[in-house]
C-alpha cells in the first residue's frame, strides 16, 4: 500500500462526557487562531456518544494528533498505520502525556482492516486524509466502514479535487491544472482519489451509512496568511465564525480544499463495541 504522509454537557445534539468538549476547545486553540483543524474537532465531539469508555479506530493517524488528545479525554484508542515510524511518534506522544495505556497501535494495511483487527466494532472511527493515500480508496472506505459498529459514526476527512484544480490555476500552473481536471472529467465514478466527496457518497449509499453532517474545511482559512492574527483576537474569531458559516453552504463550500463528512451506520446504538 502506497500511504502518503501528510460532569457531562451538551455539545450539539448529543450529550457527551464534559472531557471531550474540554479536549475540543484545548486542541482547536494548539492548532492556531487560523482554525484550520478547529471545525474538525468541533463536529468530531458531536460523534463521540455518552458511553463511559468510547472506543474509537483511527485509521492512518499514527502519529497521533488525534489519537493522543482523545485518549486524554477517555477514549480508548486503536490506531492503525502502515508506517513503523509514525507509530513510534505515537508511543512517544502517548508516553509523555500519561495515556499509553489508553491507546492500542497497530502496524496494518488499512485496505485490509478485517485481517488486523478481526471482527472488532468501534463507537467512532476516523479515516481522516487516507482515503486518497492508499492504492485503493474504494477498498480502504469498504474496511473502515466494516469496522463501525450499528449506530456508531464514521468520521471521513478528504481532499477537494475542484478546489486543487482552481489552487493550481491560481498559482499560475494552468497546464497543470487543465491536466487534473481532464483527468477527474476522465475518472470512474468510484475513483475517491479523483472525484473525492461524489464517490465517498455513493459509496456510503451501498453499505448503509447516513450523512449526518456534511463541511468544507479550509473554506478561508487556507487563503488567509495566519501570521499575525493571533495578535489580533477579534480578526482570528472572525475567521473562525467565517469559515464555520461558509462550511454548510454552497458554492463556498464546494471551494474548500477539504471536506469533512459524518456519516452514521443504521442499527441499534445500545449493543457493546469492541476495541479491538
Amino acid at each position: 500500500m502506497r500511504v502518503v504522509r501528510r460532569s457531562h454537557r451538551r455539545c450539539a445534539r448529543y450529550v457527551i462526557p464534559a472531557g471531550y468538549c474540554r479536549a475540543v476547545q484545548t486542541v482547536s486553540t494548539q492548532l492556531g487562531a487560523s482554525g484550520r483543524q478547529r471545525l474538525v474537532w468541533q463536529l468530531l465531539s458531536e460523534a463521540l456518544v455518552a458511553v463511559a469508555e468510547p472506543s474509537v479506530l483511527d485509521c492512518g493517524g499514527g502519529s497521533g494528533s488525534f489519537a493522543v488528545p482523545l485518549a486524554e479525554s477517555g477514549a480508548l484508542v486503536t490506531v492503525v498505520d502502515i508506517s513503523p515510524d509514525a507509530l513510534a511518534t505515537l508511543r512517544r506522544r502517548a508516553a509523555e502525556v500519561g495515556v499509553a495505556d489508553r491507546i492500542r497501535p497497530v502496524q496494518g494495511d488499512v485496505e485490509q482492516l478485517g485481517d488486523v483487527l478481526g471482527e472488532s466494532k468501534f463507537d467512532v472511527v476516523l479515516a481522516h486524509g487516507i482515503l486518497q493515500a492508499v492504492d485503493d480508496g474504494v477498498a480502504a472506505f469498504r474496511a473502515v466502514a466494516a469496522a463501525v459498529r450499528p449506530g456508531g459514526m464514521l468520521s471521513v476527512l478528504i481532499d477537494n479535487p475542484d478546489a486543487s484544480v482552481i489552487a493550481r490555476a491560481l498559482s499560475g500552473d494552468v497546464t497543470a491544472a487543465l491536466a487534473e481536471l481532464r483527468a477527474r472529467i476522465a475518472a470512474d465514478s468510484s475513483s475517491i482519489a479523483l472525484r473525492g466527496i461524489e464517490a465517498v457518497l455513493a459509496q456510503s449509499q451501498q453499505l448503509g451509512l447516513h450523512v449526518e453532517a456534511l463541511h468544507g474545511v479550509g473554506v478561508f482559512t487556507e487563503l488567509v496568511p495566519v501570521a499575525g492574527l493571533e495578535a489580533r483576537s477579534e480578526q482570528a474569531d472572525a475567521l473562525a465564525e467565517l469559515e464555520a458559516l461558509a462550511s454548510t453552504r454552497s458554492p463556498y463550500r464546494d471551494l474548500a480544499s477539504r471536506v469533512h463528512l459524518l456519516l452514521r451506520r443504521t442499527g441499534s446504538a445500545d449493543g457493546s463495541a469492541g476495541t479491538g
